[in-house]
């Protein structure tokens, strides 16, 4: 193996393929050959892969200083090890054969481990060095317990693995250690396993901690009526009584989003017993929990569950008002928003910032209007201090999504508005991951916003970029240059004038056009799919039937039709194939049957949709995106563009051209656009967002004009490209 090693990786590519590595330099007694062999076979396996010889299993990267050690340790240091054993004079012939099964197992288990991603081949230098650590103890027969203790746990699980057989003497406390270990690095394992081991020593400490990383698990294993439930119920800790209490009561989920208030002190389940049946006390006590908690966490104080709370008032700012108002959008004002009028600023404010993906924009418009009421003369920036500026950032999205924004900066004073819009800006770079990305998606939807109405402020924004650019650079935080380097090329793209080149900058696919080639099968067909539900209002019925309008008694398409879903395909021109299930309304959900059978189809057949188009409601908006595969190209929302679902849209396929609408969508505006987009397809020609949403936009007039400007085309989508962005420079590195 060593002398394969010395060689190029292209050399030991070419090698890979023997079934043994050539014999070592130094004699090998015979009856241990075989144990030498084993190790050389797993230390080949690390380069073997189909198709991907010099990578191998062990996931190299672009640093070769990293790839050295990595190879130097498994390699180099393994070999050595090997040599050592065979030629020590002072060991028996059964302690060279268990080091050599020892280094076997190693080699094995990092291998395994680097395959399957469950450890870091960064841990190689330390595996190693600590294996030769414990077999100087083992040799000496002393415990490795010091050395497995102070290890990670991947390594002490496989120094284990290495010292069991025959097993050293701290073999039993080290499996203790393991075991702690273990629940650390995965504690949402701590109460099952807790379960079926009741008496484990250190079963109280396990579950005071578990209690405060997930109470809601400590509770349903509380809720349960066993041994472990009953202990968790005279459980001393403050925090498990707290939880045991909750457990007792059948309305114990609705004490979940004050549990940290309950656990302080600052609020009794009594007082939550009065409001909990009552939707619009419950959330008001919740806004006035979440605003404790905003304050908590400026302290840098963490309070417990504050995701249930937020969940919890999302759930009941969607359900219970933004529902309601959405469905009257057909009513006068009075009667429309009656429901919201015993709210405060506050209140109204979670409400539009929690149901982003839902409200409507006469809906947002209506709320807005009475946030600016209720504040009664009182200047606007004093809401967001009010609030410890939560969710300011979605805030000032939404406004300049909805053309409010110079309404809101106008009621505050120039100097505080200018200071708003700075702190808009800073501080990006405190996301450091594509799940909390959401602060930086929203600065680059609201410029998309921005630029189309108010080109000063859009102006001050780029120089804010650029600025930030530099401070990050200054500061050698590369995360920093990262996303503002992403902010101030998107900013700079808005002006379609400028022809900048994201594809070239920022090393993403292109956002101007989708390549027909791209779209199509390896039969050359273009394959769609959409989505529609059928509803007690009707609304997807007769979207159903307008959709249904573009193909009924045209010459170009031919229509097959069964009972669950109906196949449409194009007679002239490329080959087109769209593929719609039926809306159907009743008991045990119909539409989804459809679309289950649809799909069966569809896999059957080995059809992949690289169109996929959401028409309906915003609530069925999670169930189309369930049922979105890779291969989508292009994918009409209609509705809810916001963060959670642009973001599970590019995580399905991360070169999806999104469109999305502000409101729901509206067959005035979608006929249109599926019918150019059709035409596109059938002359075989490319995607060109720019100048099919120019000719678009001279269809539309009056009201449907302000519709159409709803729709968000790929190109605009900023928030989407921020994400796609993003996400690519992520994987470069």
């Amino acid at each position: 193996m060593k002398r394969l090693f010395t060689l190029s990786l292209f050399v030991f590519a070419a090698a890979v393929g023997r079934s043994q590595t050539a014999a070592p330099s130094y004699a090998v007694e015979r009856s241990r050959l075989l144990f030498h062999e084993n190790i050389d076979k797993e230390q080949l396996k690390l380069y073997q892969q189909p198709g991907s010889y010099v990578r191998g299993y062990i996931p190299l990267t672009a640093d070769e200083a990293f790839n050295s050690q990595v190879r130097h340790s498994l390699i180099d240091r393994v070999d050595e090890m090997q040599q050592s054993v065979e030629q020590d004079s002072l060991l028996r012939d059964n302690e060279k054969i268990k080091y050599l099964k020892g280094l076997e197992i190693l080699v094995r288990d990092f291998g395994k481990g680097a395959r399957t991603r469950t450890f870091s081949p960064a841990l190689a230098p330390t595996l190693v060095k600590n294996f030769e650590t414990c077999l100087d103890l083992d040799r000496n027969n002393k415990s490795i317990d010091k050395v497995v203790g102070a290890s990670p746990y991947w390594v002490a699980k496989t120094l284990v693995d290495c010292f069991s057989y025959p097993p050293n003497i701290g073999i039993p406390l080290c499996k203790d250690i393991l075991q702690i270990k273990f629940l650390q690095l995965y504690p949402e394992r701590t109460m099952p396993f807790l379960k079926i081991n009741f008496s484990y020593p250190k079963r109280d400490s396990l579950i005071a901690a578990e209690a405060r990383r997930d109470p809601r698990k400590v509770y349903d294993y509380a809720a349960s009526n066993d041994a472990l439930a009953r202990y968790i119920r005279i459980h001393p800790d403050p925090v498990v009584k707290v939880i045991a209490e909750m457990s007792s009561s059948r309305s114990g989920q609705l004490y979940f989003p004050f549990i940290d208030e309950i656990y302080r002190g600052k609020m009794t389940f009594e007082e939550i017993d009065k409001v909990k049946d009552n939707d619009l006390e419950y959330y008001k006590l919740m806004v006035k929990t979440r605003l404790a908690h905003t304050a908590m966490m400026i302290q840098k104080d963490t309070p417990m569950e504050r995701k249930a709370l937020v969940d919890r008032m999302e759930s009941k700012a969607r359900q219970y008002f933004v529902t309601q108002i959405n469905g009257l959008h057909n009513s006068p004002d009075p009667v429309r928003f009656k429901i919201v009028e015993p709210l405060n600023p506050q209140e109204l404010f979670y409400l539009c910032v929690l149901s982003e993906d839902e409200i409507y924009t006469s809906s947002y418009r209506g709320v807005f209007k009475r946030i600016i009421q209720r504040l009664k003369g009182t200047p606007t920036d004093s809401l967001f201090l009010s609030m410890n500026f939560d969710y300011f950032r979605k805030f000032i999205k939404m406004a300049a999504a909805y053309n409010e924004l110079d309404t809101l900066l106008k009621l505050m004073p120039e100097s505080n508005a200018n200071i708003l819009m700075k702190s808009f800006m800073f501080g990006l770079e405190r996301t450091t991951t594509l799940q909390n990305v959401e602060d930086a998606v929203d600065v680059a939807d609201a410029y998309s916003s921005i630029f189309e109405k108010n080109k000063q402020l859009a102006a001050n924004m780029l120089q804010e970029a650029i600025e930030n650019y530099e401070r990050c650079t200054r500061n050698g935080d590369l995360n920093g240059q990262k996303i503002y380097n992403i902010e101030k090329t998107l900013f700079e793209s808005a002006d379609t004038t400028k022809n900048i080149d994201l594809t070239k900058i920022l090393g993403i696919p292109p956002v101007y056009q989708v390549p027909y080639d791209r779209l199509t099968d390896t039969s050359g067909k273009v394959i769609q799919q959409v989505f529609f539900y059928g509803d007690d209002d009707k609304d997807g019925q007769n979207s159903y039937a307008n959709f249904m309008t573009l193909f009924r008694g045209k010459s170009d398409w031919a229509i097959t039709d069964n009972p669950d879903y109906v196949m449409i395909k194009s007679t002239k021109g490329k080959s087109v194939w769209i593929f719609a299930n039926k809306p159907l309304y009743g008991e045990d959900d119909p539409d989804a049957k459809a679309q289950a059978k649809l799909k069966e189809y569809l896999d059957k057949n080995g059809l992949e949709p690289t169109i996929y188009i959401h028409r309906g409601h915003s609530y069925h908006v999670k169930s189309s995106l369930g049922q979105i595969t890779p291969s989508a190209r292009i994918v009409i929302l209609g509705s809810c563009g916001g963060y959670n679902n642009l973001n599970e849209v590019l995580t399905i396929s991360s070169d999806a051209h999104i469109i999305s609408s502000k409101q729901i969508g509206t067959r005035t505006v979608n006929e249109p656009i599926l019918s150019a987009i059709n035409t596109s397809l059938r002359n075989g020609r490319n995607i060109e967002w720019l100048p099919m949403w120019t000719e678009l936009g001279k269809l539309f007039k009056g009201e449907s004009k302000e519709l159409f400007d709803d729709y968000v085309p790929p190109y605009k989508n900023l928030g989407a490209i921020f994400i796609k962005a993003y996400r690519g420079v992520e994987a470069e590195e």
